[in-house]
């Protein structure tokens, strides 16, 4: 299975998911959802499911939408900032942008 990366993916696999405002929605759940519908769909399919739904209910889909992204904005808060997470790059200098990661088995010359 590819890891998930970046809100995008959350966002079009708790879209795919059958997630309704009624379930349980901490962050550990949701994480579930997610993991759960990659699994079962792939990242394809759960974009693919969103751009059907967009298609054929596009109002709906564009509430079902606005709800999971304010989900996903939420869970994003309640994680652990940014930097404090172990492994990640610090910002790179003057930019507030954070450095890249070298590639596996790469080493960084200094300057």
């Amino acid at each position: 299975m590819t890891r998930l990366r970046g809100n995008e993916a959350r966002c079009e696999a708790l879209f795919a998911s059958g997630l309704q405002r009624s379930d349980e929605l901490t962050s550990e759940a949701l994480a579930k959802v997610i993991s759960r519908t990659v699994r079962r769909l792939g990242i394809a399919g759960c974009a693919g499911r969103m751009a059907q739904e967009f298609g054929d209910h596009p109002e709906a889909a564009v509430r079902r939408m606005r709800w999971i992204r304010q989900l996903i904005s939420d869970m994003n808060a309640t994680a652990l900032p940014r930097q404090g997470r172990p492994g990640d790059c610090p910002p790179a200098p003057g930019t507030g942008q954070r450095a890249s990661r070298p590639a596996a088995g790469s080493v960084r010359r200094a300057a």
